[in-house]
Order: C-alpha cells, then structure tokens, then sequence
C-alpha cells in the first residue's frame, strides 16, 4: 500500500499508463495545467487502474475524468480515440514515485490521439487541475513539460494525415 499525502493508504499506481492528445481537425491541441504543479501543462495522462485493463479503456476513463469529454457521446464517437501504437519507457520522476510500489522507478506510457470539436466544453477536475487551454500543435508541444507528451504532440500532423 501507498500512503498519500492526506495520510490515506491506497494500492500503489500500475507502471503502466495513457497519454492522451486530445486535438480538434485543425490540429489545435488541448492543454490542462497540473494542480500539483502549477505551471506545468500537459496533455491528459493516467495509469491503468487493473493491470488487464485495456489501454483504451483506460484513456476513454481518464479523459472523462480530467475533461469531463465523454468518448462515445454525439460529436465525440468512439472512432475518434486513435491508438497511435506508439509506447514510451521514461524514468517517473523521483517526486511521483512515491505513488508506485517500492522499486519502481519506470512507467510505459501507450499514446492515443482523439479528435474533438472545435467547441467541446472542458470541465476540469479541480483536485488535479487548474486550467485549460487550446493551442496550435507546435506552440503546445512547446509548452508540455513531459518530452514524452511534447514529442507526441509533434506526431499530431503525422497521425491525423495532415503532414
């Protein structure tokens, strides 16, 4: 078991998780600001919450629970949420790894990308975020703290036949 910072015990985090580039068909990308971390922005991530749980599933999961975008809803079908088959292996950050069982100290993050409309409301989860915002994809890769998450939102052009 992890303790969290309020002094709750929970099951450690999965090694395995999501990154989610949510992005409108004119490539304009949508950034959330961690509440951990003001100042760091970043696209919508989340571990797995069972190790068979599918990937997809879980992005599906994570992005209604930091966006409020519901996959699956009119305007936002299933279709939309694009396994990009690409995985990263990075290092957690030593002040995360305290969420992750002892000795763990690398993720494997699957990529997806899922199209929304230009005008999709963003209801974001306040305990985990603070703000929001759209960008063209080279202004927000710019701004993502995680490499990981800027390089795949400089793959946007490349997975939605724009390139």
């Amino acid at each position: 078991m992890v303790t969290s910072g309020r002094g709750a015990t929970r099951p450690p985090k999965i090694p395995e998780s999501v990154l989610v580039v949510i992005h409108t068909a004119d490539l304009q990308v949508l950034l959330i600001e961690r509440a951990d971390h003001p100042g760091f922005w970043q696209s919508v991530t989340g571990s797995k919450d069972a190790i068979d749980e599918p990937s997809a599933t879980t992005a599906a999961r994570e992005v209604a629970e930091e966006t409020g975008i519901v996959i699956g809803l009119p305007g936002i079908p299933a279709a939309n949420l694009r396994d990009w088959r690409l995985s990263n292996v990075y290092e957690i950050y030593p002040v995360w790894r305290h969420r992750y069982a002892p000795g763990v100290t690398h993720n494997t993050e699957h990529v997806f990308g899922l199209c929304v409309p230009r005008d999709v409301p963003v209801v974001l989860a306040p305990r985990e975020h603070l703000r929001h915002q759209w960008l063209g994809f080279k202004a927000a890769a710019d701004l993502c703290f995680s490499p990981s998450n800027a390089e795949a939102v400089l793959q946007l052009p490349r997975f939605t036949g724009a390139a």
